[in-house]
């Protein structure tokens, strides 16, 4: 049973009893990431993440890892362009230790400033990584050609000359904008009471005092055209279009188009350009949504011989879908749906996410059966009225590898101009 408290400082506690495990999940989601940063300071809110786990006034880093682990359980962490989170998994006896540390880290960080120069070499390390893995930085390629010179652009891992002179200072001044109670969920889930969530967040988060946020940049989808001439066997490839935010009607109708053109093995996508041609390994689709904008899009990984026959193909399926979209793909489509919200319910970590993340969009948990009925309400003549509206924006096209034989970016686009 869902229930949900907010402190007088506006900080939300959201549970989910459970009491057919052993274990919970715990966690505090803040409503700020990539996108509260300014250029200067861009992986800001990335380090930060970092820095939370490398030393408090009342525990070393190592201090931090061991306490956790000494009782078997688990602590991660994660930044968002919307979302910065802090999450544990423990036993149900070891919750007031979780919720301890997770106060600590959240309130007493001191940054240390040797700390903060190892962390830099690691989060170095990571950008240096991630530009090594062409489909992992491809997407980065992609959502700053989606959203230029704007936050809702910016990589989360920030760049590297960025990295480098980010200060303590610079962090510091982050958590202290953005951390703020009304910003923040904790949500926990799994062996736990509603009456002990709230009476530990009263005794660790309640004397923190709440202020006002600064404000954020509204997104503004524009699209375009980038490409990176890269020696390597694969073409990785992304073709994307303005979406739907968190908020838009026609929220599950985009999801649902996404599963029926790149959502599986069935999907249209994968049996035109893997199944029947061999054209590529991977090939999805995939609609991103945020509380004020969203983005659909189409990755795929090919040679580079073979990327003048795979965007038509892609083309092909998305001018024909409004007209010949069948009734078996949408219940397919569906059941999809619906199955990963039902089988992420079974997992205490994943329903904490849900909980928290809907509760920072929506100001509370969206209702189960809602969501279902939300999925069923949509038709065939929404899943055509919404393709035609996504795929007549600008298209953004991005590709990283052997591009030469790639068509013209004006090319690409004529061939969804309507």
């Amino acid at each position: 049973m869902q229930k949900m408290t907010t402190l007088p400082n506006g900080l939300r506690i959201v549970t989910d009893e459970m009491q057919s495990v052993e274990s919970a999940a715990l966690g505090v989601w803040v409503g700020t990431g990539t996108r509260a940063e300014t250029r200067k300071i861009n992986g800001a809110a990335h380090s930060l993440e970092h820095m939370a786990f490398k030393g408090t006034r009342r525990r070393s880093a190592r201090v931090i890892a061991e306490e956790i682990e000494n009782v078997g359980g688990m602590m991660n962490a994660y930044t968002g362009r919307d979302v910065t989170a802090y999450y544990l998994r423990i036993l149900r006896d070891d919750i007031p230790l979780a919720m301890d540390i997770l106060a600590d880290i959240l309130k007493n960080s001191i940054f240390d400033p040797q700390e903060l120069e190892r962390e830099r070499g690691v989060i170095l390390q990571e950008i240096n990584r991630a530009m090594d893995t062409p489909d992992d930085i491809i997407f980065d390629y992609f959502q700053e050609t989606a959203y230029p010179n704007q936050p809702m652009g910016y990589p989360i891992l920030g760049e590297t000359a960025r990295i480098e002179t980010l200060t303590r200072k610079d962090i510091m001044n982050f958590m202290h904008s953005s951390y703020q109670p009304g910003n923040m969920v904790l949500a926990a889930t799994g062996a736990i009471s509603h009456a002990q969530i709230v009476a530990l967040a009263q005794q660790n988060f309640g004397e923190h005092e709440n202020h006002a946020l600064p404000a954020i940049e509204p997104a503004h989808y524009v699209g375009g055209d980038f490409r990176h001439d890269r020696q390597s066997e694969q073409l990785h490839f992304i073709l994307g279009f303005d979406g739907v935010s968190l908020h838009d009607a026609d929220y599950y109708a985009i999801a649902l188009l996404s599963g029926i053109l790149g959502g599986g093995m069935s999907s249209r996508l994968f049996q035109e350009i893997r199944e029947k041609r061999g054209l590529a390994y991977a090939v999805h689709s995939f609609a991103s949504a945020y509380n004020d904008c969203g983005i659909f899009a189409i990755y795929t990984g090919t040679s580079a011989k073979d990327a003048q026959t795979i965007i038509p193909l892609i083309a092909n399926e998305i001018q024909n879908l409004p007209t010949t979209l069948q009734s078996a793909e949408m219940k397919r489509a569906k059941a999809q749906l619906k199955s990963a919200l039902l089988m992420g319910l079974e997992n205490t970590s994943t329903r904490c996410e849900t909980i928290a993340t809907q509760t920072l969009a929506f100001g509370k948990p969206r209702p189960l059966d809602q969501m279902i009925a939300n999925i069923d309400h949509v038709s065939t003549e929404d899943i055509g009225r919404v393709a035609k509206k996504v795929f007549a924006s600008t298209p953004t096209v991005t590709a990283l590898g052997p591009i030469s034989h790639m068509d013209s970016y004006d090319k690409i686009a004529a061939r969804f101009a309507t």
